[in-house]
């Protein structure tokens, strides 16, 4: 549970914008979108191995 002390005289759209960053840092909301679908193994590892060869060939770009 994320806590966010509230600052004598702060603004809650200020706190709000506090716990909104701290919720995402937590990573909370990616690990219920993964839960929410399952997806094979197979596919995650097809999708890892795409991303590679897409940074690859960046990095390939890069060095011409």
């Amino acid at each position: 549970m994320l806590i966010i002390p509230i600052k004598e005289g702060e603004n809650i759209d200020r706190a709000l914008k506090r716990f909104k960053r701290k919720f995402d840092r937590t990573g909370t909301k990616r690990q219920l979108q993964t839960r929410k679908q399952f997806t094979k193994p197979s596919v995650e590892r097809r999708a890892q191995i795409q991303k590679a060869q897409y940074v690859q060939t960046l990095r390939d770009a890069e060095d011409i």
